[in-house]
Formats: structure tokens, C-alpha cells, sequence
């Protein structure tokens, strides 16, 4: 099997970077941090509890589709919903770092997670994927990038989406999502010991994705 975990904070270039890993060597693409974000939409939308979003999650599938060249979370339940940018709103973004905290909603993913990574080549990113969800991953890499750089990344996607949000907002919201990454007590952002790191910052996509393809090349031919 080729399994390849990408780990990093906010805005260091994780999703880009899979998504075009996925494409290169055929693998499934699985964004795990579009699952807790649909937790949050959806707690947001049902007005639900954590119990009640627990017990919500564990009854539905989730899974990743491509459509009109866009990848969607797909969530199968009585019909299946598409979702997108409803997962990107900032009301969504300011409380997804808390459901992430959560550990029974965390469980719940975590073994759906592990679930697919068993049954296909994926690459899988978020931010415990090579310390919990594949630990045993044939690739691990750790993005990262400063805290001024993955800002400007984060504010940029907003701005090219029409949100309307001030670069300081950014910040410091990225700031406050390290700080619960780093410090919770389940799975908490952390480099596995095996894990490359890079640096992002200065780097284009293209520099990026070619050192973990030198790295990948020297094992996997």
C-alpha cells in the first residue's frame, strides 16, 4: 500500500499540497480537517450539543467525492449532501479548533478515518494523521511555515472568497488555533518522530511538492 500522512498547523499549505500528491501518484485524498469542519457545521446548523453531534456522527458516512473538478465532503445519510465552502464560513472556522478538542467527537472520526486508510492508498492530512491515524504510514511529513506566512495564506483565501475579514483577524485566530492545537489533551498537533519536516515559508507549491516527491522517489519507484 502507499499511504503518505501530511501534519502541520493552520495555513501551512497542507490541503494544497495533498490534493496535488493525490493526483500525481492516484491516491485517495482525504481531508480530515473538512470532517471536523463538517462537525462544526453541523453543530451549527442543528443547534446540537456535543452529545447529540456524537450520536449524529456516529450514524452517518463520510466520504470524498470529485465533482466538476472540485473535491467535496459527501456525507450519506437519508440523502447525500454535498459540501464545499459551507465548510470554509468563518463562523465555522472559529469553532471547528473546539469540536477538534472534543473526544468523543474525535474517536468518532478517528476511526473513520482509520477505516478508509485500511482499505485504500490515501493521503490523508490534518493534524495527528502520522502520530494516531497512520502511524504506520509509509510517508510522513510535517508542514510548517511562520505564523506571519500561513496569515497571509489564510487571509488570501478569504479575501478571494469575498469574506469580508481583516488580516488581524487572521492572525490572531491562527494564533488561538495553534495554541488549543498544541495544548489539548486528545491527539494534539505534534510532528511524529519519523515525520520530514519543511519549512514552508518562501517556498512555492511547486518547491514544496518537490522535495516530498525527491523524498518519496528515493523508496517508492
Amino acid at each position: 500500500m502507499l499511504r503518505i500522512a501530511i501534519d502541520g498547523p493552520a495555513g501551512s499549505g497542507k490541503s494544497t499540497i495533498a490534493k496535488i500528491l493525490a493526483k500525481k501518484y492516484g491516491l485517495l485524498y482525504i481531508d480530515t480537517g473538512a470532517m471536523y469542519r463538517f462537525a462544526a457545521y453541523l453543530m451549527l446548523t442543528e443547534n446540537m450539543d456535543f452529545n447529540e453531534l456524537v450520536e449524529s456522527l456516529k450514524e452517518k458516512e463520510i466520504t470524498f467525492e470529485y465533482k466538476d473538478g472540485e473535491q467535496y465532503l459527501v456525507v450519506k445519510d437519508e440523502i447525500a449532501l454535498y459540501l464545499k465552502d459551507e465548510l470554509r464560513s468563518v463562523e465555522v472556522t472559529n469553532l471547528v479548533s473546539k469540536v477538534a478538542s472534543n473526544k468523543e467527537v474525535r474517536a468518532v472520526l478517528t476511526d473513520m478515518q482509520k477505516k478508509i486508510a485500511s482499505e485504500n492508498n490515501v493521503v490523508m492530512d490534518g493534524r495527528d494523521i502520522g502520530t494516531v491515524v497512520i502511524p504506520d504510514a509509509e510517508f510522513k511529513f510535517f508542514l510548517n511555515a511562520t505564523l506571519n506566512e500561513r496569515a497571509k495564506r489564510r487571509y488570501k483565501d478569504f479575501i478571494e472568497k469575498g469574506v469580508e475579514i481583516t488580516f488581524e483577524e487572521v492572525l490572531e485566530d491562527i494564533k488561538k488555533r495553534d495554541e488549543m492545537d498544541a495544548k489539548r489533551d486528545v491527539a494534539p498537533l505534534k510532528k511524529a518522530d519519523d515525520a520530514i519536516e519543511i519549512d514552508t515559508t518562501g517556498l512555492t507549491i511547486d518547491d514544496v511538492v518537490s522535495i516530498i516527491e525527491r523524498n518519496i522517489g528515493k523508496v517508492h519507484r
